[in-house]
Formats: C-alpha cells, sequence, structure tokens
C-alpha cells in the first residue's frame, strides 16, 4: 500500500478501464443485482476518447449482454455487404475468392463500428443502471491488503512536479476498494503488467505476441464511397517476410477507415511501420479510394496477437483481467471485441456468485476455467496456430498452412500441428543493424501520405509538460551506450508518435536521447519492442493522451 495517506471509498467491484470488457462487466453486474456497488475508472477525458480499434464488430459478445441492443438505440448500424481479401504487389493484386477462406474469416452478420462510439453509448446503460462512471481518473499503482491480494487502485493523482515532488495544484488521488478488482486496460495494460509480472501468471503460457496497428478516419468522395464493403489485404509494401496487412472499411456518411497493423515481431531494426501505412496509401486500390478526400483523424494501439496459448491466467487474488489484458484478439479475424464483451459478462457472473457466497479477494478461477471453456476458448482455439506459423514462415506461409489448419479443424475438430509455439517475444526478435539493408521510405506527400507529427494534431493528444515523464527508462544511457550503436536505435521507427529522437551536434557529434513524451497516443509500443525491454509505459494524468473521435 502507498505510504501517502489518501480517503479511500468502498465498492463491490472496481473495474479500470471503459472499453468493452469494463462496461460488459458493469453492466452485468447490475443485471444479476442492481445493489451492487459497481465503479469505472477511465483514464481517456471521456469514455471512447481512447478507444481505438478498426472496426468490424462481431455481435456476438453484445448479443448475450444485451440482446435489444437494436431497440435500444446502439450505434450499429452498417452491416458488412462485401467482403474482399487482397494479395497486393506494388502495381496490381489479385482477389481470393470467399470460398477459398475458412468459414470463420467471413464477415457475414457483422457490422463496421465506431468502438468509441459503441462504448459510449454502453458507458450510457450502464450509468442508467446505476453504475459510477469517472473518466479523467488514471489508476497510478494497485494497494494490496495485508495477504498481498489486490483490494483496490489508487486513481485521481494530479499536480505532481517534473521531478515527481507535489506541485502547487497536487491531489493526492484516492484509493477504491473493491471485493474484487477487474483490470480491462487494454493491450499491454500497465497494471495488468504488474500483476502478471507479481502472481507469476504467465507461467505456464507462451510468450505475448503484439502488433502495432494504426488507422486513420477518411472523408471520400461520394463516388469512390461503397458503405459496408470491407477489404483485408497482406503483401506489399511488408512483403512476404514480415508479417502484417491492411484493412479498409467504408462506413456510413462518405466515411471510410484505413489502417494498418505491423507485427512488431519484424526482425530489421531499420523497419519504420509508421511509414509502411503511409506508403501502402499509394497503392492504386487504396488511392483511388482516396484521392480527393481528407483524412480526419489518426491513431495507434498495439493490437494482443498471441492466442489461447498466449493467454495468462486471467485471475489473481483479489480481481481479474478482462478483455485485451489478457490478450483475446482472434488474429485471422482481427476482432478482439467480441471476447472482450464475452470475458467482462463472465467475470461479472463469477464476481457477483463469489460476492453472494460472503467472498472476497480470492481468485476467481471459475472465470479463468470458463473464459478458456466457453465463446471466447472456443474462437481462439481454432486459429491458434496462425500467429507462430507467420512468424516461423512469414505472411504467405502463415495464410497458406495457417488457412489449411483453419479448414481441417472445421471438419475434424482437431489440428494436425497441435498447438505451435511462438518462441521469442517481439523485443528478442529484433536483430543488430548490422545485419540488415536500410531502407528508404519516400516523403509525404500531405495528400494521400503525411509525416508523424502531422498526423499525431489529428489525434488530439494532449499532456502536461511539466508533469513526470510517463515512458520510465530503467537505464538512461543505454539508447545511446547500446541501442544506437547495436540497433540504430529502433525507438526512432518503431514509435508511430515521433516520442524518441537522436539529437546531435550540428557536425553529428555527441548523439542524446530526446523523449517527446506529449506526443505519445498511449499505444505502448515501446514497452514491447525496445530491443533491451529498457521501456516501461506508466499512465499520465488522467485526461491526458488522445481524443479520439468516431474512431
Amino acid at each position: 500500500m502507498s505510504e501517502i495517506e489518501r480517503e479511500s471509498m468502498p465498492y463491490d467491484v472496481v473495474i479500470v478501464g471503459a472499453g468493452p470488457a469494463g462496461l460488459s462487466a458493469a453492466i452485468r453486474l447490475k443485471q444479476l443485482d442492481a445493489d451492487l456497488d459497481v465503479v469505472v475508472l477511465e483514464k481517456g477525458s471521456e469514455v471512447g476518447a481512447h478507444i481505438l480499434s478498426g472496426a468490424v464488430l462481431d455481435p456476438a459478445g453484445l448479443d448475450a449482454l444485451i440482446p435489444d441492443w437494436k431497440e435500444k438505440g446502439a450505434p450499429i448500424t452498417v452491416k458488412v455487404k462485401q467482403d474482399n481479401f487482397l494479395v497486393l504487389g506494388e502495381g496490381g493484386g489479385i482477389r481470393i475468392p470467399e470460398f477459398v477462406m475458412p468459414p470463420l474469416l467471413s464477415n457475414h452478420g457483422n457490422y463496421i463500428v465506431s468502438m468509441g462510439n459503441v462504448c459510449r453509448w454502453m458507458a450510457e446503460q450502464a450509468e442508467e443502471m446505476g453504475v459510477e462512471i469517472f473518466p479523467g481518473m488514471a489508476c497510478s499503482e494497485l494497494v494490496y491488503d495485508e495477504n498481498g491480494a489486490v483490494k483496490g487502485v489508487v486513481a485521481g493523482v494530479f499536480g505532481l512536479n517534473a521531478d515527481g515532488t507535489p506541485g502547487p495544484s497536487y491531489e493526492p488521488g484516492m484509493e477504491l476498494h473493491g471485493k474484487y478488482v477487474f483490470l480491462s486496460e487494454g493491450a499491454r495494460g500497465s497494471l495488468g503488467k504488474e500483476v502478471i509480472a507479481k502472481y507469476d501468471l504467465d507461467a505456464n503460457c507462451d510468450v505475448p505476441k503484439f502488433g502495432l496497428g494504426m488507422k486513420e478516419l477518411w472523408e471520400v468522395k461520394p463516388e469512390n464511397h461503397n458503405e459496408g464493403e470491407v477489404t483485408h489485404s497482406m503483401g506489399w509494401p511488408l512483403g512476404f517476410k514480415t508479417g502484417g496487412g491492411s484493412f479498409m472499411y467504408h462506413l456510413d456518411n462518405n466515411q471510410v477507415y484505413v489502417g494498418y497493423i505491423v507485427d512488431l515481431n519484424y526482425k530489421n531494426p531499420h523497419l519504420f511501420p509508421y511509414m509502411e501505412f503511409q506508403r501502402w496509401k499509394h497503392h492504386p486500390r487504396i488511392a483511388k479510394v482516396l484521392e480527393g478526400g481528407k483524412r480526419i483523424a489518426y491513431g495507434a494501439r498495439v493490437v494482443t496477437k498471441g492466442g489461447i496459448q498466449s493467454v495468462p491466467k486471467t485471475c489473481f487474488p483479489g480481481g481479474a483481467l478482462i478483455g485485451c489484458n489478457a490478450g483475446l484478439v482472434n488474429l485471422p479475424r482481427i476482432k478482439g471485441n467480441h471476447n472482450a464483451m464475452h470475458s467482462g459478462r463472465q467475470a461479472a457472473e463469477a464476481a457477483y456468485e463469489a460476492i453472494k457466497a460472503g467472498r472476497s479477494g480470492d481468485e476467481l478461477t471459475e472465470f479463468d476455467s470458463a473464459l478458456r471453456s466457453g465463446p471466447v476458448g472456443k474462437d481462439l482455439t481454432p486459429v491458434r496456430n496462425v500467429a507462430p506459423l507467420n512468424g516461423k514462415l512469414g505472411p504467405l506461409g502463415g495464410l497458406s498452412l495457417g488457412g489449411f489448419d483453419m479448414w481441417f479443424q472445421s471438419i475434424f475438430k482437431f489440428s494436425l500441428f497441435g498447438t505451435l509455439k511462438h518462441g521469442k517475444n517481439d523485443a528478442q526478435s529484433t536483430g543488430k543493424a548490422a545485419d540488415y539493408p536500410v531502407l528508404e521510405y519516400p516523403k509525404p506527400d500531405g495528400k494521400l501520405s503525411f509525416d508523424r507529427l502531422t498526423n499525431v494534431s489529428f489525434s488530439a493528444t494532449n499532456h502536461a509538460e511539466d508533469e513526470p515523464c510517463h515512458l520510465v527508462l530503467a537505464d538512461p544511457d543505454l539508447p545511446i551506450r547500446v541501442n544506437l550503436p547495436e540497433y540504430a536505435e529502433p525507438a526512432q521507427r518503431y514509435c508511430p508518435a515521433g516520442v524518441y529522437e537522436i539529437i546531435r551536434n550540428d557536425d553529428g557529434s555527441n548523439p542524446r536521447f530526446q523523449i517527446n513524451a506529449q506526443n505519445c497516443v498511449h499505444c505502448k509500443t515501446c514497452d514491447i519492442k525496445d530491443p533491451c525491454g529498457n521501456i516501461t509505459w506508466k499512465t499520465p494524468q488522467g485526461g491526458e493522451g488522445p481524443n479520439y473521435p468516431n474512431m
């Protein structure tokens, strides 16, 4: 427990993060018992401000939680009408027929949505049921009881000086205690990372794997718009040795989501994921949709892609990991929101039964079992070998063998491969700079492609400049002493917001590592990809970071 004296407030369940998992948990708790005291703490300035997802939504999770969501006016109206999968070359591409694709990859019955707007709507449903939701309240640390179990969080610390000392407007925050604490912070959550390490939750699972997802919202010419069209691609510009791919989703009002995911297990430290995304938009098949349009918003976020074998134990003394904090994205489907909702609902049901039985502060083992045997486990198990195959064979080999594996399992209900291992984590996958070619990228044209800092301005990101840096270096000298000579300091390139720079004198001497923390869009890539594991992402003051509209 923190040494600072703070006021505390008791709840039955404390939920960190107002994403689809956290809000589903809150709603389900109130459905089960309207008298339960439930609070949701959200670090964004409003619910939805930090939600970044493709997104094509499989409504299965919402169907199980709120069956009458259509009648209640959920912002889920654009049905998928056309499904395309392309393999791109530099000047053209081929479309893979739908009948070749495994059935589980079909988007029939799914919807193109803004998950930010879906979460705003879910928050309204939760509040009508009596859930307390506090946006702008970052949870900076966990609170433990005398037995070492999680009993709450510290939220709402404001006004620290850059050196960590209290400033003139300092607020120590509050402790919010719960019989159970749910961590639904999204991929690579800072508190989730802490409990995984503290309770050794990953002792019996494979290493986590991630991709960096970057997304723009465009308004295009009406003649270039086809509401309900979904397109995914692989190949150019990444090629067939580096994992990743794109998406383009036509929603309503002549708006289109375009995005690119680069698997963070890439080897060449000279790779520049953001510039791969910008270059992809110049492909003839993509450019013809975007030309004459305008970019409205930009954002970036890591995506979990390890599969069921990388999901850690999801219960710990006093709480549970839910949603992307547990790593529940189905990689080949590029979908995780439905699983996040399922996990929140199942965690709520386990906590309700425990509280009803007079329990608190123990492990919700029944939740972990239900997660793996229920809809989430059934969704993730058939696709578990796609990511390992991609990592070993590249995306083309992974697509071929992974597709065969998914087809085989759809018929025979088992895999010839068993369950493959990932091997190295994403940081360990980074190769030495001298072993790989330097990659050159075309300069952004300001029409289809943009420089990073210009695009960051379209994320409405904001941080106070006089607070402690939320990007913490274990060894401040390591970037120049090790990463620069050995890896050409990849932080300059893997960050999609231009947070990290190498600054030199005019003559090129005296390199210095600079952190522009005010640019951070909270993607967490640096916490994952730094080859020496030197960077830890911590939550800044509440309300800071991006403010995504309609994303």
